[in-house]
């Protein structure tokens, strides 16, 4: 099932392996991944909030057993946050210390070494004093400004960072790359064309109980089946916010701790926070709405087709 290396041997390998470690994967998604392993590129993950692109890199990184470095995207992300600084605090010490002393004219040509050089997220992933090959998960890539992406690029082609002051830093072991993308805009070709790209999407009803069943094993079957339909029937519904998988299995928690059996309006009704994010949507669903879908999932299980 898996090579030397750790890496898994071909798609069934990979998607066995994932499922080991609490990942439900589909084929496709399984083969995306082998491929990323094996050809070393990084993998683009496209698709709604909750549908467990983050996840795949947190399950990566315990399945082969690697250090998770997280770059968590915003507006504004810059060099700094994202790949190194210079810790100017400590070269100004330094020279303050130095003057009058011999040691300054050395000191103004070592002003730049490596020891003043403060690593983040992306240098830490190429240092080529790395033991093993880090996940590097560069997560919701759509929230940073564009022209982070232009910086990217040399990341993701060469595994090396360019340090005007300092030289090119390689990396010796390339870190395996996850990027997710929500695609709350479009990421650029430029970018797309250094990776391999998977589209994830909302489970279907077999497979989002199977990770219902994973994640939350002490929910009673027949609840576990009225939740998932009743899911899978929100989805259908024109709504803001569509819930993800991560809604699912956190309303199957807060059912259990409700001591809920089965779903009932009631217990339907004061829960719809956990699932629905936005008022405009809770106000849509609550009263008739929800009413009428649960009688929908009720008869659909009892007729044998939920």
């Amino acid at each position: 099932m898996k090579l030397a290396t750790g890496l898994p041997v071909d798609i069934d390998g990979t998607a066995a392996l994932l499922l080991a470690h609490g990942y439900v994967a589909q084929r496709e998604l399984a083969t995306a991944v082998f491929l990323a392993l094996r050809l070393q590129r990084p993998l683009l993950l496209e698709g709604e909030p909750g549908t467990g692109k983050t996840e795949i890199a947190k399950t990566l990184a315990a399945m082969l057993d690697r250090p998770l470095i997280r770059l968590q995207c915003y507006e504004g992300l810059d060099l700094s946050a994202a790949a190194y600084e210079w810790n100017y605090a400590r070269q100004m010490l330094e020279i303050r210390l130095a003057e009058g002393s011999a040691q300054k004219a050395a000191l103004s040509e070592d002003l730049f070494a490596p020891r003043f050089l403060i690593p983040r997220a992306l240098l830490k992933a190429i240092d080529p004093a790395n033991a093993v090959a880090p996940v590097l998960l560069i997560d919701e890539l759509d929230r940073a400004d564009e022209p982070f992406e232009a910086y990217l690029l040399e990341v993701l082609s060469e595994f090396q960072i360019t340090i005007p002051e300092l030289g090119v830093v390689k990396a010796l072991l390339p870190p395996i790359v996850i990027i997710t993308s929500n695609r709350t805009r479009e990421i650029h070709d430029a970018l797309r064309r250094r990776c391999l790209y998977h589209w994830v999407d909302f489970p279907d009803a077999e497979r989002e109980l199977a990770i219902l069943k994973l994640r939350v094993p002490d929910a009673p079957a027949a609840l576990a089946r009225q939740i998932v339909a009743f899911i899978q029937g929100l989805r259908r519904l024109d709504l803001y916010k569509l819930p993800g998988v991560a809604e699912t299995i956190e309303w199957s928690r807060a059912l259990l701790a409700l001591n809920a059996l089965v779903l009932d309006p009631a217990t339907l009704q004061s829960t719809l926070g956990v699932l629905l994010k936005y008022q405009d949507d809770i106000a849509r669903v609550h009263g008739s709405e929800a009413a009428k879908l649960l009688e929908q999932v009720q008869t659909s299980i009892k007729s044998g087709r939920g």
